[in-house]
């Protein structure tokens, strides 16, 4: 069977993702999610002319230097002074005030001597001084936060600043994972003769997480047709949008993941794709779930989990950036040709000043090898049947989460 191109299999993944249904959250619950509408403000921010310092406000024309006013109030932030400033008058005034009526200027105290009701003013005010006009930041109606905007930090204090206690977002989806293997124990047992500890699912549920999706772990499943398909349906009763399995999606006679998720009615879009770590890549559907088998190589399967799961994640969340961002950088070290398989070789980047990174692939690019993936900073994305390429040649790179 012919291998599938990877960016085929990519838009088989992503095809009709889209975000899911929207339901409304508090400002405390909303960081991360996606918005699924646009966002227009309530308000107009500042509502009036304020004071940016403490000071005066005067007339501007009476302020010159040397002139004494005469100090007929006080307005502090949030207690309004109603009288109009006359000529010759001033009002003590505090950050966060609004500019009474008649005044057009902020003389601040540093500039001012007070001798009880009159203020002598030591530096001349020019109009709109240390004033923050009404609207500077935002008016009423101003759509300020757009539809498929991943909510961050800042963006909740300006929601509530537009007067929004609850904001519209996409549903999270849910995505729930399932390693399968009889050689696999969890962290913590002894290992006995041929099995090794299960790591794959620490990092694909951490990065799902991170993505923004709720995560559920199915756990180990056996190499049993029954016990296989039996994960499956706990998955599908769950009501998940995207089952994640590891491992057994291979050729093997143990390898049972593709024969279960086919009779439990699963459409197989593809099995098995040209790139390197990842080849024995499997996704499918059934109705709206959606399928994504991953290799049992920890690299492989981390490395098709940025590649495809992440993506996915990021469709159904309702994101327009859903795509990992690509960037260029130079080789470290000369390499060879390519085959007919998209590679994704682990390097370190070496930052130099006001150039492109240096990406150094590490020594070992074996899929099985853990440390080396978290010494590597990137990927370094070779594409099928790529000539040698000398060490300082451009490249493109795929920099990994921090």
């Amino acid at each position: 069977m012919a291998l599938m191109p990877l960016a085929d299999a990519i838009r088989s993944v992503l095809e009709g993702a889209a975000g899911l249904p929207e339901e409304y959250l508090p400002l405390e619950d909303a960081a991360g999610r996606v918005l699924s509408q646009n966002i227009k403000a309530l308000r107009t921010q500042p509502p009036d002319d304020m004071s940016a310092m403490d000071g005066y406000a005067v007339r501007a024309v009476d302020a010159i230097t040397g002139a004494t006013l005469n100090v007929i109030g006080e307005v502090a932030a949030g207690r309004p002074f109603d009288r109009i400033v006359n000529p010759g008058e001033a009002v003590r005034i505090f950050t966060g005030g609004v500019i009474p009526p008649g005044a057009d200027a902020v003389v601040i105290q540093e500039d001012t001597v007070r001798d009880g009701a009159t203020v002598t003013v030591n530096e001349a005010a020019t109009p709109g001084k240390h004033i923050r006009r009404a609207g500077i930041d935002f008016r009423t109606g101003e759509v300020l936060l757009k539809a498929s905007h991943r909510l961050r930090d800042r963006d909740l204090a300006l929601a509530a600043a537009m007067n929004h206690p609850t904001l519209p977002v996409h549903r999270r989806p849910k995505v729930a994972l399932l390693a399968t293997g009889d050689e696999l124990v969890m962290p913590g047992t002894a290992p006995g003769p041929g099995q090794i500890v299960y790591s794959n699912g620490y990092a694909l549920r951490a990065l799902a997480r991170h993505e923004g999706a709720d995560v559920i772990n199915l756990g180990i499943a056996r190499d049993t047709l029954p016990e296989t398909t039996a994960a499956i349906h706990r998955a599908i009763d769950a009501g998940v949008d995207v089952l994640v399995t590891t491992g057994g999606a291979s050729v093997g006679d143990h390898d049972l993941v593709h024969t279960a998720l086919k009779a439990e009615g699963v459409d197989m879009a593809f099995w098995k794709i040209a790139m390197r770590p990842g080849k024995p890549m499997m996704h499918g559907r059934r109705g709206s779930l959606r399928v994504l088998g991953l290799p049992g190589n920890p690299v492989s399967s981390y490395v098709c989990a940025i590649l495809f799961m992440a993506p996915l994640i990021r469709a159904l969340s309702g994101r327009q950036d859903v795509a990992w961002p690509i960037s260029e950088a130079a080789l470290g070290q000369d390499l060879p040709a390519n085959d007919q398989r998209e590679d994704y070789l682990r390097a370190s980047l070496a930052w130099r000043p006001g150039g492109v990174p240096i990406a150094t692939p590490v020594n070992h690019q074996d899929s099985s090898l853990l440390a080396n993936l978290t010494r590597a900073d990137a990927l370094i994305i070779r594409p099928p049947h790529a000539p040698a390429a000398l060490a300082g040649t451009p490249c493109r790179i795929l920099q990994l989460p921090i």
